[in-house]
Parts: C-alpha cells; structure tokens; sequence
C-alpha cells in the first residue's frame, strides 16, 4: 500500500476491524513512521449501464458518487449519509443480478433513495434526471412532495444546539429586558 504522505510502498498494519460491507485497516508507513487508514470492500461483478442513446458503459460507482454530490451540496446532512446513500443504490443495483442496466433504472433508484434523505437534493437531481423543461414540470414535482411530506419527510435541518440550550438562552433573553 501506498504511503499518502511520503509514497513509500512498505507499510504494516496494525489493526483491522470490519464494517458492514468492507474492511478498515490502520497502517504505519515504514519510511514516515505516519499512520493512515484505508478501506477495502469486496467488489462484485461488475455491470453496465444502457444509456438514453444505447451506448453502453460500465457501472462507475464515482460518477454516481460524484452526480449525489452534486445535487447534495451545501445540505445539511449528517456525516457520511452521502456515502451510506451510495452504497445501498449499489447494492440494490447488483442486487438486481443483471449484466446490463438502463439509465432510467439507475436514475429512479437514486430518485428514491433521495426523496427519503433530502428533498431539495431530490428535486435538484431530477431537475438534471428528468431534465424539467418548464417550471410547471417542476412545479408539479413540489406539489406532489408537498402532498406526501407528511408522510414520510426527514428532518428539515439539523439543530446546531440542543432543546435544553436554546430553552435557557430564551430564559436569559427574558430576564434581561
């Protein structure tokens, strides 16, 4: 394994614990003597995605990555969901055991895992996805998460301070006027 910091290939491991689908290795560089960690997780047999004009490419897991990212951006969302959010598409995806799959099954399974993580990142990667033409395509689209956000909406955003903080700020607030 490569060091980051100094490019020597020898390095040892000192410890390994394993999550979920992978491992989780600490090593120490030979050379540096830094430690830093790596990840491996088992890699299936790959698949391909059919795209809208039957081109066919195979499954790049960063590129889907890359795309939630995008439409995540200056979200508040906890740590890591972006990542959790990719790995169960990617499971579901090679769970289907198929050697090829369209763009559209990709797309609606993203749509899916996204509008239960984030609404704003879900329209903003249908607004690509399904490619809204007008605002009445999209309008419809917040209308109908409109409708159902009772039923099912994640947390509007994170609270930066605990109930018990905020509670005494109003009651310091109160005594000084």
């Amino acid at each position: 394994m490569k060091c980051p910091y100094c490019g020597n290939f020898e390095s040892k491991v000192i410890d390994s614990r394993g999550m979920g689908e992978g491992i989780r290795r600490r090593r120490q560089c030979f050379e540096c003597n830094t430690r830093f960690t790596t990840y491996e997780r088992l890699q299936p047999k790959s698949f391909f995605v059919v795209k809208k004009d039957s081109r066919r490419e195979e499954f790049n897991r960063d590129k889907l990555l890359s795309g939630i990212r995008k439409a995540c951006e200056k979200r508040p969302l906890p740590t890591g969901a972006i990542d959790k959010l990719v790995d169960s598409i990617e499971f579901e995806l090679y769970r289907l055991g198929k050697n090829e799959v369209t763009s559209f099954v990709v797309g609606d399974v993203v749509m899916e895992k996204l509008k239960e993580l984030d609404h704003i990142a879900y329209i903003r990667f249908g607004s690509v996805y399904r490619e809204f033409t007008d605002l009445s395509t999209l309008k419809k689209e917040v209308d109908t998460l409109v409708k159902t956000k009772g039923e099912a909406a994640p947390d509007a955003q994170l609270s930066l301070l605990s109930d018990d903080v905020l509670e005494n700020l109003g009651h310091r607030q109160r005594r000084q006027k």
